[in-house]
Formats: C-alpha cells, sequence, structure tokens
C-alpha cells in the first residue's frame, strides 16, 4: 500500500490537460486512503486516481476549484454524505469500475450541488430495478448518466415514480432484494453474471467534459453518444469475426492433431 502523501503529488505527473485544465495525474499508485489531498493547495482543475485501490470516496478537504474527479477501476463501497460541502464546483465524476451495489450508496452524490456528468458503469447498482430513473430524480443537475444523455423525459418518469420519501424507501428496499451477491473464485477474481462493461477511454472522458464545459446545449454531446454507439457496434462485429476465425483455427489444428486411421 502507497500512502498519499505531499511528495507523492508534487512528484507525479501535473500537466494541461487537452481542454486546457490543470490536471493531477495520481493514477496506478495502490493507494487505499485519500489523505493529505490539500497538498494539493487546490490548484487542479482535475484529479485522477484511477486504477488504485480505493474503498471510501473522503477525506476531501475544501477544494472550490477541482471540477472533475476520476476514479474508475478502484474499489469504492462508501461516499462521503457530505462530500457536496468540500467539493462545491465538482461537476464531472467517473466511478466507473467500483464496488457501489446499493441505491442508497450514491444518496450522497446528491450532496453535490454542480454534477453534471456521472459515470457509474460496471458496478453492481447499475443492475438494480429502476437504477437509472433513480439517480435522475436524486441529481437534479445531471445531464449525461453512464455516457448517455439524460432526456426529459426520463427526468417527467423520475418525477413521477419517486414522488414521495416513501416511493425511494420503497424502491431501495426492492433493489435490496433484488441484489445478487457476486461470486468470487477459488483466485478471488470476480466472476461476473453479465457481460463485462468496458470502462471508458481517456479519449472518452476528455471528449464528454469538453463537450459539457464548452457547449450550450447537449449537441456536442448527442454526437458524441451517437459515435460512441457506432464504434461499439462495429467493436462487436469485429470481436464476432475474431471469435469465428479463433474458432476456425482451432478445429483446422483440431483435425491436423488427429491422427489418421489406415485400414
Amino acid at each position: 500500500m502507497v500512502r498519499l502523501n505531499a511528495d507523492l503529488i508534487w512528484k507525479s505527473p501535473h500537466f494541461f490537460n487537452a481542454i486546457k485544465e490543470r490536471e493531477l495525474d495520481l493514477r496506478g499508485n495502490k493507494i487505499a486512503i485519500i489523505e493529505n489531498i490539500g497538498a494539493t493547495e487546490d490548484q487542479f482543475d482535475t484529479i485522477d486516481l484511477s486504477d488504485n485501490e480505493i474503498v471510501k470516496l473522503e477525506n476531501f478537504p475544501f477544494m472550490n476549484r477541482l471540477g472533475t474527479l476520476l476514479i474508475n477501476n478502484n474499489r469504492i463501497t462508501r461516499i462521503n454524505p457530505n462530500l457536496g460541502e468540500f467539493l462545491p464546483k465538482m461537476h464531472t465524476l467517473v466511478l466507473t469500475n467500483n464496488r457501489l451495489t446499493s441505491l442508497a450508496e450514491i444518496d450522497p452524490l446528491a450532496s453535490l450541488p454542480k454534477l453534471q456528468f456521472l459515470s457509474l458503469l460496471d458496478n453492481t447498482v447499475t443492475k438494480q430495478p429502476d437504477y437509472r430513473l433513480y439517480v435522475i430524480h436524486k441529481l437534479k443537475h445531471l445531464r449525461l448518466l453512464d455516457f448517455k444523455k439524460v432526456k426529459q423525459q426520463e427526468r417527467a418518469d423520475a418525477a413521477q415514480k419517486f414522488h414521495s420519501k416513501e416511493a425511494e424507501e420503497a424502491a431501495k428496499k426492492v433493489a435490496a432484494k433484488a441484489y445478487t451477491p457476486v461470486v468470487m473464485d477459488a483466485q478471488g477474481t470476480t466472476k461476473d453474471q453479465g457481460p463485462k462493461v468496458v470502462a471508458p477511454t481517456p479519449a472518452q472522458i476528455t471528449a464528454i467534459k469538453a463537450a459539457i464545459i464548452n457547449s450550450q446545449t447537449l449537441d456536442e454531446v448527442t454526437r458524441l453518444e451517437k459515435a460512441s454507439e457506432e464504434a461499439e457496434a462495429e467493436k462487436m462485429e469485429t470481436d464476432g469475426q475474431d471469435q469465428e476465425e479463433d474458432g476456425a483455427d482451432e478445429q483446422k489444428q483440431a483435425d491436423e492433431s488427429t491422427p489418421i486411421q489406415e485400414d
């Protein structure tokens, strides 16, 4: 385990990223606890804590500048319910591939007053009944959820479904009953029961951040969403062709390895 201290912070890469934001790169350091982040002196628009071992999203000092937090590929199971008090300008949060399982565990995100883009892809919570409508209901300013534009009809449906606290609590209870524990194999790795969701690429994250920051409408986001869907469809087609080719090669090898019996 690596301690997140001032020395690590200032030895890590920091630069102006593609959308001219000042970014701190703390990826892949095996950090388990967020601490000493005040050593940044709130000089960064973006902090990248991806590919670490962080369990709790907490321990932030007041940071009036930080707008984007990338924390995908960690072990997040808990979020500080008062997170918004410390990160009032947070507009982009990428929590792809963490361990959030219930609707109640994402309630603290409602404390972020400026949150517009959120990714919870590859968290068990995304499989819960009414997950998307629940998140849209809780996060009033959300414009994109899991790389998909939040539509007005979804807002209306969410408002109708969760019109009271009782409706919210009922949804949480249903989700809790529907939860299926994650299966672990002998090596301690997760056996995913559904198709594996691919984490967003840095290019996708940059493009969506640019769309959010620079556009007055969602036109750019719509184009990005369409392009992403087309790319995914193309990838699926390519993967299918590769599997067919691999299968043919395996069959050919099996045929060649089978001894020929002579009469």
